[in-house]
Parts: C-alpha cells; sequence; structure tokens
C-alpha cells in the first residue's frame, strides 16, 4: 500500500458503468477509486484483489473493512468511518482520503490523519444529486491555496473544465462519467491525462 496520490486524473468508477478499469490504468490513470454501491461484498472484494494487480494506486470508496482485506486504500465520504478510526484501522501506510466540503473540513481531515482530501461538489454532477452548493473554480482555488492536503477536485469534471480544475491548483481531478460513460474509456483517459499535463 501506498499513502502517495499521484497528480492528475483520480478516475472514479461507478459499477453502474461497464467494468473498463484495467484499460483506464493502462491508459495512465494511476490513481482509481472503486464505487461499488450495487456490488455484494463477496464480488467487491474479489474485484478489488483482481484489479490490485493492475491500477498503480486502488481506493475504495466507503469500505474501509474491504480496502483492509485487498490491501488497498480508502475514502470515506461524511455518513462513513470517521478518518481518524479508518486511519487506525488500515495503518499509517494506507491512502485514506476523505469528502470535504469548506476548508475547515480539510484541515480537520488533515489533524485526523487524512492523505488527502475530495473536495466539491465543484461543478454539477452527473451522477447524483448533492443537497449542497457548488464551489465553482473560485471556491476550489480558495481552499486549494490554504490547503495542507493534496486536493482531488470532484463532481461534474470533464474536458470541458479539466483545466479550470487545474489551473485553480487541484492535486488532481476525480474524473467518473467522463471515462466510464464514454464508448472508448481507455481513449477519454488519455484524451485527459494530456489535457491535464497542458
Amino acid at each position: 500500500m501506498t499513502n502517495k496520490l499521484p497528480r492528475g486524473l483520480y478516475a472514479l468508477y461507478d459499477d453502474s458503468f461497464p467494468l473498463a478499469v484495467v484499460e483506464v490504468a493502462r491508459a495512465g490513470a494511476l490513481t482509481v477509486q472503486l464505487r461499488l454501491k450495487n456490488t455484494s461484498d463477496r464480488d467487491a472484494l474479489a474485484l478489488a484483489q483482481e484489479l490490485k494487480a493492475h491500477v498503480p494506486v486502488l481506493v475504495l470508496n466507503d469500505r474501509v473493512d474491504l480496502a483492509l482485506l485487498a490491501g488497498c486504500g480508502v475514502h470515506v465520504g461524511e455518513n462513513d468511518l470517521p478518518v481518524r478510526e479508518a486511519r487506525r484501522v488500515l495503518g499509517p501506510g494506507a491512502l485514506v482520503g476523505a469528502t470535504c466540503r469548506t476548508l475547515d473540513d480539510v484541515e480537520r481531515a488533515a489533524r485526523d490523519g487524512a492523505d488527502y482530501a475530495g473536495v466539491g461538489p465543484v461543478f454539477k454532477s452527473r451522477l447524483k444529486t448533492l443537497g449542497v452548493p457548488l464551489l465553482g473554480a473560485a471556491g476550489l482555488a480558495a481552499i486549494c491555496e490554504k490547503s495542507p492536503l493534496p486536493i482531488v477536485a470532484i463532481s461534474g469534471i470533464d474536458e470541458t473544465n479539466l483545466d479550470v480544475v487545474a489551473k485553480a491548483g487541484a492535486h488532481a481531478a476525480a474524473v467518473s462519467s467522463a471515462i466510464f460513460g464514454r464508448s472508448q474509456p481507455a481513449r477519454a483517459a488519455a484524451m485527459m491525462l494530456s489535457q491535464w499535463g497542458r
């Protein structure tokens, strides 16, 4: 396990999409988060264990227990196990991320042992309705400027606004439907990686 988060593209795979994680990782997405809301625990663990060999940095959404068994990182949300407890379970070498809405949230996550903060919603999500205000580019930049943690920008990010996210100072951009919802996910990932690099 590693607690170092690569820069650039943070591919967020939702199990409502066809499975194309290995192809996306081969295209250069060094971090992949698995959001497996519709997958049984048994199948989620088996998938994480299988993919771990093909993805440089693999992160499970929500499930600290499965992350421990699979030997990968975890990203915890506002209603999941607290960051401090996730860190206690996974140990100092695991990658632990936390969903944050404000700079105060980010600072708290840092104190509790998070390695990075997933900050959003930056733009309107295509996957789910979020009952919180959008940060926009300016709000994201304000948090990035003072953040003690690397920031992964979350929500509504695609090729039309990726450069805005990079310029705002984000360490990485979490991208879901703009990759996995495309007919050629690996090609979409490679294009966005090239765009981030510019």
